[in-house]
């Protein structure tokens, strides 16, 4: 059975975020195949989709390369991240339905009950799952194919330290949500927008960048 090339870019991808494959380490086609049991057809359109993406970069004479990105690349991510996610919140507030409040309501819970609980090694895989139902609450495919690219490249590029304080975090999430409830797409906005700055002071760089690595503490602006 013949594996598709997303499955081969979703592989290849991952091995980047995790450092498997570090910052400007070749990625040659035969190597790669070998990894995944595939032929080299799949892994040609993976590496053209992760280019694209800005994982991958071609060098001359050097062939597909992990890329590098700069300081400044990395905190433009961040940058666009906080004006896109409040974007996708007064979109959610518009357009969610009640399977995604059900979903939302229930990781609200879940975060308050860990973090007073002190379980912070659940948090943030619920965080991640919390703001993906927020996107794509959203119901526009343009910005939740956008929020996930930049989630991956955000994963790959930064180390994220645990909130100061995780139940004031929770308990921002939970306004989100009876924002979107309500409908009220500026006050989903305006508390998303204000999250967002707060998570930024939590990144770290730890790729490995072409320049000295920058202190996001405070959030970009």
């Amino acid at each position: 059975m013949r594996i598709p090339a997303h499955a081969v870019c979703t592989a290849i991808r991952d091995d980047i975020v995790s450092g498997v494959f570090e910052p400007g380490g070749r990625l040659t086609e035969e190597l790669l195949a070998r990894r995944y049991g595939v032929s080299r057809v799949p892994v040609r359109e993976a590496l053209r989709t992760l280019e694209s993406e800005g994982f991958v970069t071609t060098r001359r004479h050097a062939g597909a390369c992990v890329a590098e990105p700069t300081e400044q690349e990395a905190a433009d991510l961040l940058e666009l991240r906080m004006l896109i996610e409040p974007l996708a919140a007064a979109r959610a507030a518009r357009r969610r339905t009640e399977a995604h409040l059900k979903v939302l309501r229930g990781l609200v819970r879940l975060g308050q009950e860990r973090a007073r609980r002190g379980q912070g090694e659940d948090l943030r895989s619920l965080g991640g799952w919390f703001h993906e139902t927020l996107a794509q609450a959203s119901g526009s495919p343009g910005l939740i194919a956008l929020l996930t690219q930049m989630r991956h490249k955000i994963a790959w590029m930064y180390a994220v330290e645990a909130p100061a304080r995780p139940v004031e975090s929770w308990a921002e999430h939970g306004a989100i949500v009876d924002a979107l409830a309500r409908g009220d797409a500026e006050r989903a906005r305006a508390l998303t927008a204000i999250h967002a700055d707060r998570a930024a002071g939590a990144h770290r760089l730890r790729v490995r960048t072409s320049q000295h690595p920058v202190n996001m503490a405070g959030g970009p602006h």
